[in-house]
């Protein structure tokens, strides 16, 4: 095969197993020849070889309400898809808790012999990722490790703008006359980091975008009453947006789709000419299937950056002397409401 390419077999084997070490002109050539030859590579001895299982090991977290888990599934769909595309498998796990995720890691590292972990639902202080640091094990984080200072983390990580897509959406409302817009978050809380509820971080991040695009045209004390915490659920927020609309919200900008499916029924109620003026987060296909504006996280990109680290850090010939990559993707205001304006206040 090498000498009908005109390349050395060293080029075929890093095609096969390092394709990133082969420029994509040959690398199209050898793989054609190879899925026409019908040539399947031998894991096993691959495995014996690199001293490698090309397996790595995920949580699954359970759907809250079957809405936003749709975001974690799309992600461990893309994780999949990427990771067999570059050789590697997932071996999926559930556990209850971050004490029994940590239990599981040294269960599989003895047991699968995982090359590394893909992490997700970071939060400040996490242990998971000091065991793994502890224990010399690679791993990359979708999400970020929420510290003073992200960018000087010791791990690589990947996560999205909240912060950024919440303050979109706020100005936008804002361009349309809007300025008692609420924001309809998950509860505070002054425990611990490590006994905070999950997406405790999350949720302070894009109630931050709001706030910061918001202040300048509300008082303090009226920024604390267009704020409502409650748990992530449709019930919920309705019952949310209920509080906002009483403190005279007309517009609501959610950290959720959840939360903005229930709030967008009482905005409907109160101003019944009007399309309800809710943004939610996370553009869930129930989202655009009832003609919702969300934010879109761009979940499929995530995933494939994830790869691409776990396979830096894996694959690379300097590994040890590589900074620990951090990447912050751009989330994205998506518009519906039947393709028209969003409401404007009573008034205008």
């Amino acid at each position: 095969m090498a000498q009908q390419l005109g390349v050395s077999r060293q080029t075929i084997s890093n095609a096969i197993n390092a394709p990133e070490r082969v420029s994509p002109p040959t690398l199209e050539r050898v793989t054609e020849l190879i899925a026409a030859s019908g040539y399947r590579p031998n894991i096993a001895a691959r495995q014996l070889r690199t001293r490698r299982s090309r397996n790595l090991g995920y949580r699954l977290f359970p759907s809250a309400d079957g809405i936003n888990g749709a975001i974690m599934d799309r992600f461990l769909h893309s994780l999949t898809a990427s990771l067999q595309q570059h050789g590697y498998r997932v071996t999926v796990f559930a556990v209850p808790n971050d004490d029994a995720e940590i239990e599981a890691y040294g269960e599989l590292l003895e047991t699968s012999d995982l090359d590394g972990f893909i992490l997700a639902d970071t939060r400040q202080d996490d242990p998971r990722t000091r065991w793994l640091m502890d224990q010399e094990v690679p791993f990359v984080t979708f999400g970020r490790p929420w510290s003073a200072d992200n960018e000087a983390c010791p791990h690589p990580w990947v996560d999205v703008d909240g912060q950024a897509g919440t303050a979109e959406a706020t100005h936008y409302l804002l361009s349309q006359g809007h300025r008692r817009i609420g924001f309809l978050g998950w509860p505070d809380s002054d425990s611990p980091a490590r006994e905070r509820p999950a997406g405790y971080d999350l949720g302070r991040d894009r109630r931050e975008g709001w706030k910061t695009a918001l202040s300048p045209h509300l008082e303090p004390h009226e920024l604390d009453l267009m704020s409502v915490g409650v748990p992530d659920s449709i019930r919920e927020g309705a019952a949310g947006a209920l509080t906002l609309l009483a403190n005279g919200a007309t517009a609501i900008v959610c950290a959720s789709d959840s939360l903005a499916l229930g709030a967008s029924e009482q905005l409907r109620a109160a101003f019944p000419d009007k399309v309800p003026a809710v943004i939610g987060f996370d553009d869930t296909p129930v989202a655009a299937a009832v003609g919702m504006s969300s934010i879109a996280q761009p979940v499929e990109e995530a995933a494939g950056t994830v790869v691409d680290i776990m396979r830096s850090i894996l694959d690379g010939p300097t590994a040890q002397q590589r900074a620990p990559e951090h990447v912050l993707l751009p989330s994205r205001l998506v518009l519906r409401d039947g393709g028209g304006p969003l409401a404007t206040p009573p008034g205008l």
